[in-house]
C-alpha cells in the first residue's frame, strides 16, 4: 500500500544513493575546511537527523505528534518532502562538478548565477529545508522539531562557512551576487 510516510522513506533514500554517487563526480578540490569548522555544522546537521528521522516508540511527550494526525497532513509532508528535494537535485546537477558536500573551492570554481542559482544562492539547501520541513509535517512530533531546529541550524552554519570562503576567494564579483540575489529564499 502506498502510504505518505513510504513515499517520503522511498525518495529520501533514492536521493541519498543518487547524491553519493554524484559525489564520485566532482572537480578537483584546491581548498578545503579545517576538521573544527566542519564539525560545526556537520554535528548539529547529524543530531538534527537523527532525531528527525529516527522514530522511537511513542513513549512520553516528546514522541507524541503536535499536529493532530488528519488525512491531509502526511500527503502536505509528502508532498513537500518531494517538492523539496527534486529542487535540490535540479540545483545539484546544475552546480556540475563544483559541487562538494564540504565547504571547499573546487579547481576552476566559478559563481553560478543561471538555474536555480540565478533565484537563491544557495538552492540546494533551499530544498533541503523544504524537504525537512515536509518530513517534520509528516511526523510531527516534538522530536522531529527539535531535529529539524538543529538541522536548521546546522545549515545556516554551513552557508556562513561557505559564504566566508566564497567572499575570501571572490572578493566583490560575490558580494554583488549577494546584493542580487537572496541566500535562501525568494523575494526575501
Amino acid at each position: 500500500m502506498i502510504t505518505p510516510a513510504r513515499i517520503v522513506s522511498t525518495v529520501w533514500l533514492i536521493w541519498l544513493i543518487a547524491w553519493i554517487l554524484a559525489a564520485r563526480f566532482t572537480a578537483k578540490t584546491v581548498a578545503r575546511q579545517s576538521i573544527s569548522s566542519r564539525l560545526a555544522h556537520a554535528l548539529p546537521l547529524a543530531a538534527g537527523a537523527f532525531l528527525l528521522f529516527i522514530h522511537p516508540p511513542p513513549r512520553g511527550i516528546l514522541t507524541r505528534p503536535v499536529i493532530p494526525s488528519q488525512g491531509w497532513r502526511p500527503w502536505a509532508g509528502a508532498l513537500l518532502t518531494l517538492v523539496g528535494l527534486s529542487w535540490s537535485v535540479w540545483a545539484r546537477a546544475h552546480l556540475g562538478r563544483l559541487w562538494s558536500g564540504t565547504v571547499t573551492l573546487k579547481a576552476d570554481h566559478a559563481i553560478i548565477r543561471s538555474g536555480p542559482y540565478a533565484i537563491t544562492r544557495h538552492p540546494i539547501y533551499t530544498g533541503l529545508l523544504i524537504a525537512l520541513i515536509g518530513s517534520t509535517v509528516l511526523n510531527a512530533t516534538q522530536l522531529g522539531l527539535i531535529g529539524l531546529v538543529l538541522l536548521v541550524f546546522g545549515l545556516h552554519v554551513k552557508i556562513r562557512q561557505e559564504e566566508q570562503l566564497l567572499l575570501g576567494h571572490f572578493g566583490d564579483a560575490y558580494r554583488a551576487y549577494q546584493r542580487e540575489v537572496p541566500a535562501l529564499i525568494p523575494g526575501f
